[in-house]
């Protein structure tokens, strides 16, 4: 009996350290699940983390500042300057051309075409219509021009410099007023030159770097001035007398007199007026028939060679 009983109270014992020890070990468990649940959770929000696009900052400000340029993109032939609205960028082309003392345009090697013109228009700006259609006629032969215009008009109208601007055409520097610079004094003349420097940089950002005086009339004095300036100076080396009265309302005259006087070279000096804009698709056709392209003005230098 007494074997038989020590026997029943070592069972019991031990039941009863076993139920202890699972009520102990249960709120680890319990915790265990808590912590597991918490560990689930945070790996699925990282999932979803992942799975949004990685934003590099670089990126993020080029993208921010799209006009912006690398040392990289400095270094090639064209060079993007910021601009801001709706200003278009300056584009600075590589100079493959230069402008000889007979106001000629010539190739700097052999490797670009002899065979080009220089196309001018000047004493704008004076009506939209007009300069659009020029401008719509360039772009259809993908020709750029220089646009010499006068400060006064620019003052009276200068959207339309805007215009000739926005469109990607070359503005020239004409003088103030239409007069002959070479019977105004020194100070005077530089006035004239200067204050369309003025303007233009006023109204678009940018100042001309061509430079043409009213009549082709000028002197040593005005030349230091333009030079001064950092303009090329210059006046033509093929005139289509669309200005003279013979030519008046007569297209056909204006294509025959350039193409009378044509070479390599040719600085062709036009105006814009009614028959010139009308004349000016035939007269680019057959320029280009002839084997004739067209000079970018902005790859001439700024120096005469």
């Amino acid at each position: 009996m007494l074997k038989h009983a020590i026997s029943l109270l070592l069972i019991v014992s031990m039941s009863l350290s076993a139920c202890s020890s699972q009520n102990q070990s249960s709120p680890e468990l319990e915790v265990s699940k808590e912590e597991t649940a918490v560990i689930h959770s945070e790996e699925k929000n990282e999932s979803n983390v992942s799975t949004e696009p990685q934003v590099d900052h670089a990126e993020t400000d080029t993208l921010n500042h799209p006009l912006e340029e690398t040392n990289t993109e400095k270094a090639g032939s064209q060079h993007i300057t910021p601009s801001t609205d709706e200003t278009p960028r300056e584009v600075l082309v590589k100079k493959t051309y230069h402008m000889n003392s007979n106001y000629v345009i010539k190739p700097n090697d052999e490797s670009s075409p002899a065979k080009v013109v220089l196309l001018t228009f000047d004493d704008g700006p004076k009506d939209k219509k007009m300069i659009t259609s020029l401008i719509d006629t360039l772009d259809k032969h993908h020709a750029k021009a220089i646009f010499f215009l006068n400060g006064n008009r620019v003052k009276r109208q200068p959207e339309l410099l805007k215009v000739i601007h926005e469109r990607g055409q070359i503005i020239g520097n004409h003088a103030w007023d239409h007069e002959d610079l070479k019977k105004m004094s020194s100070s005077e003349a530089k006035k004239q030159v200067t204050d369309v420097q003025q303007i233009v940089k006023d109204t678009i950002g940018e100042e001309p770097r061509f430079f043409r005086p009213p009549f082709g009339s000028g002197n040593d004095a005005l030349k230091d001035t333009v030079k001064e300036q950092g303009m090329l100076y210059m006046t033509w080396s093929n005139g289509s007398l669309d200005w003279d009265k013979t030519t008046k309302n007569k297209p056909d005259k204006v294509i025959h007199n350039v193409l009378d006087q044509l070479h390599p070279g040719s600085n062709i000096l036009m105006h814009e007026l009614p028959w010139t804009v009308e004349a000016l698709d035939g007269l680019l056709t057959k320029l280009e028939n002839k084997g004739y392209s067209f000079v970018d003005p902005r790859a001439i230098e700024l120096q005469t060679q």
